[in-house]
């Protein structure tokens, strides 16, 4: 079955993200701000459950879910978890059956909430953290998602097998000989935070360069989570790209792993979250919605995921590089719309995957 959700043909009225993207849609004022209220929890509860679809990584979204659980007794949280790209496929896929399960989405590939808003699936909504608290360049205009997590997507290394000295500092040191057969990178067709990381390098470095890389006999893995683990058990020494809070785990666990901000700039990709129209648990999204937002829950998902939060009140961990002193590329959610099944392909004839 066709995906009804096709990127191409959904562009010429791809919506406005919060992230500063052109729109061709009237925009309406975003609803008032909702503070989680007795009334709001009772009818949570009497739903019994909240449906949360995430590219998260599973341990930090099962976290989230018992953190919300411990504080509000009596809605259970399922957790469906997969890659970005795989999710937009099953939601697609869903509607298209017109089964209605997601509640709650969160995806690393922010393009999808082109899709999702041109099509009128998602429902507006504005927590009060995120009226309160988050700057306009991440809360849609619409009142429809806002910037859940910020990830980034960096090279990294294995202190048992790569001296300080000798580790790559940028993404052309990747290129040195001495790494042929020793690099290991995620896949943008599974993977949504790598699918914005290769767009990114692609626009900012050339597809020349990703060619060249193609030429190091990559170890390929699908998801963004993958060679941190990999590099971690020593089975590359070094990797081209995969979450950086991953490896803060690792690291922060004992683990022989060191993150590495290309002096290019290192790919950031925004994760935002948003509930949909047809929600079959609604009370129990927006509590969930607003739990996501709150300093709780974005303290969370900074020190036990090592994910860069908005949220002015969240202080980042101690021995984590600051955010503020990351140089990083530019987040472009409508240019990964329009050219991700090009990347893709691309990207495929490259690594011969």
């Amino acid at each position: 079955m066709r995906d009804r959700f096709s990127r191409r043909d959904l562009l010429k009225a791809s919506a406005a993200l919060a992230l500063g993207l052109p729109s061709t849609r009237v925009l309406a004022a975003a609803p008032p701000a909702t503070a989680v209220t007795p009334a709001l929890i009772e009818a949570a509860k009497k739903e019994g459950k909240v449906v949360y679809y995430t590219s998260v990584d599973l341990p930090l979204a099962e976290k989230i879910a018992k953190a919300f659980e411990a504080r509000y007794p009596g809605v259970a949280v399922r957790v469906e978890r997969t890659g970005a790209e795989r999710l937009f496929q099953r939601i697609g896929q869903e509607y298209g059956s017109r089964i209605h399960a997601v509640d709650v989405v969160n995806s690393s590939d922010a393009a999808h909430f082109i899709v999702w808003t041109r099509n009128g699936l998602l429902a507006p909504f504005v927590p009060e953290d995120v009226a309160r608290h988050y700057p306009a360049v991440h809360k849609d205009a619409d009142g429809l998602f806002a910037t859940f997590r910020i990830g980034l997507s960096i090279i990294a290394y294995n202190t048992n097998t790569v001296k300080a000295e000798e580790a790559p500092k940028s993404f052309a040191d990747l290129l040195d000989p001495k790494w042929a057969g020793k690099i290991v990178k995620a896949h943008p067709g599974y993977s949504g935070t790598i699918l914005t990381a290769t767009f990114q390098l692609a626009r900012d470095l050339g597809w020349d360069y990703l060619e060249k890389l193609g030429r190091q006999r990559i170890m390929q893995l699908q998801s963004a989570s993958d060679p941190p683990k990999k590099l971690a058990l020593g089975e590359r020494a070094v990797q081209a790209d995969g979450n950086e809070y991953n490896i803060f785990q690792i690291k922060e666990s004992g683990g022989p792993v060191e993150p590495v901000y290309a002096a290019e700039g290192t790919p950031l990709v925004i994760g935002p979250n948003g509930l949909f129209k047809n929600a079959p648990n609604p009370n129990a999204a927006r509590l969930f919605q607003c739990f996501c937002f709150s300093p709780e829950c974005q303290q969370l998902i900074s020190d036990v995921g090592g994910q860069r939060s908005v949220h002015p009140q969240v202080k980042e961990k101690a021995g984590r590089k600051p955010f503020k002193d990351i140089k990083t590329m530019k987040e472009d959610a409508a240019g990964v719309e329009k050219s991700a099944e090009e990347i893709k392909a691309r990207y495929s004839k490259i690594f011969k995957v």
